[in-house]
């Protein structure tokens, strides 16, 4: 098997870890939903065993999940043309995960940045789940040997360790067995910034749900959040090079450019020289178009539990059927004994 025989498929994950916001949407999902247009297969992920690498509530990890899988659905992604699930629902991921335990080295994950900010200073408190996660990462991406991984640029990282846990099982069983999975970085607003720090990245963990837009909020509190956000005392400049300098202006005007669709060059030809009273409301307009249908569709499909988890469970089907093949593939390659 060569590298170039590997047909192109798209992978990708995100934690239930409370409400999805507006970058989130503008940064992952709504480029997901391009996607399934593309002509690769597109697989998305609940990523549920990555959640509990720290504590969960059990009701509202399943409540979470569901809420996800609700807002993947309501911002378009088609559940027929796509491949939805939860992770723990397809045991492959949990098994290759361990394989892949045995192939990184150690050296690997010390560099791993993410263990170390959410771990902090109480690093010998935090779950072996937390430091070991990126190596289930990986399996979650090369158990279908995904060639394309849609992730934010804090996440690279992790795919570029699943490249080398792939380069190095395959080095050490003389196969081209894994791709070598590519990061897809794209987007005119694949960082949405915070609305009170226009430094920061919008994040569902922030304490302030002022800094953020919920999926779930209501046209009213878009609209409050949009005129609370951060701005500086001068107008709109006339050229996108103005922007420079001024973190808040330049990420309204980011969100602005990504929710309609426009450069921001056009963007800015269309306000440059008017002030954030008026450039704010025709963004809480915007925002309100764009996002309330989505949250009205969430509602609905959060009302019947049912459906998401038939949903959800047919999805694992269909993931299942192209994974444990792919398990059981390395697990010949490594010297198992496979005869059951």
């Amino acid at each position: 098997m060569t590298e170039q025989s590997f047909k192109h498929r798209v992978f990708s994950g995100i934690q239930p870890s409370g409400n999805l916001t507006l970058g989130n949407y503008l940064g992952a999902v709504k480029r997901f939903v391009e996607m399934q247009d593309s002509g690769i297969e597109t697989i998305y992920c609940v990523v549920d065993l990555h959640a509990i690498t720290v504590w969960q509530d059990p009701e509202k990890l399943r409540h979470a999940t569901r809420e996800l899988a609700a807002a993947y659905i309501a911002c378009g992604l088609d559940p027929t043309r796509s491949i939805l699930f939860n992770q723990s629902q397809v045991s492959a991921h949990a098994e290759l995960g361990w394989l892949f335990n045995c192939v990184a080295r150690l050296g690997w994950m010390n560099r791993m940045t993410q263990f170390k900010d959410k771990a902090g200073k109480n690093a010998e408190k935090a779950s072996l789940g937390l430091y070991a996660y990126p190596s289930l990462m990986a399996a979650d991406i090369l158990t279908y040997q995904a060639t394309h991984v849609p992730v934010g640029e804090d996440q690279k990282q992790h795919v570029e360790l699943a490249r080398d846990i792939a380069g190095k099982f395959n080095h050490d069983y003389g196969t081209e067995y894994f791709p070598l999975p590519e990061p897809i970085i794209e987007g005119a607003a694949t960082r949405v910034m915070s609305l009170r720090d226009g430094t920061k990245k919008m994040s569902k963990s922030d304490p302030s749900d002022l800094s953020r837009i919920n999926l779930t909020d209501d046209a009213d509190t878009i609209a409050k959040k949009i005129k609370k956000a951060k701005t500086d005392p001068e107008p709109l400049p006339d050229s996108v090079d103005g922007l420079d300098g001024r973190p808040e202006a330049k990420n309204l005007v980011s969100i602005y450019a990504a929710l309609s669709g426009k450069s921001k060059a056009d963007v800015i030809a269309e306000f440059a020289g008017q002030q954030f009273g008026a450039f704010k409301p025709a963004l809480a307009d915007l925002a309100v178009a764009e996002l309330s249908p989505i949250t009205a569709r969430m509602s609905d499909l959060m009302a019947d539990p049912a459906e998401i988890d038939r949903i959800l469970g047919d999805g694992a089907d269909r993931a299942a059927a192209l994974a444990e093949p792919v398990l059981a593939g390395a697990k010949d390659v490594m010297g198992f004994v496979r005869s059951r």
